[in-house]
């Protein structure tokens, strides 16, 4: 019981690990949006959007987003970037 706690508000590898993880199976839908479902590849898309660092596929997931969600683009924005795209 010596172990040291973590601080709740810091990453740690097996959180970093598991973001990872859900990128990766987002790309994975967005791969291969005809066999998922409208709003599976919203989410995924929307997860990518968010975050990726590649501007080239930010874009592609946001115009998928376009084409499916039926949200104003603003709400669509909104959503991808929840922090108005600050880091």
């Amino acid at each position: 019981m010596t172990a040291a706690l973590s601080h709740p508000l810091v990453g740690s590898a097996t959180s970093v690990d598991w973001i990872l993880d859900r990128v990766t199976e987002a790309r994975g839908i967005l791969a291969d949006t005809t066999r998922h479902p409208d709003s599976l590849v919203i989410l995924a898309a929307r997860i990518v959007a968010g975050q990726t660092d590649d501007a080239g596929e930010c874009a592609e997931a946001i115009d998928l987003l376009r084409l499916l969600d039926r949200r104003p683009l603003y709400a669509v924005a909104a959503a991808a970037f929840p922090k108005g795209g600050a880091a």
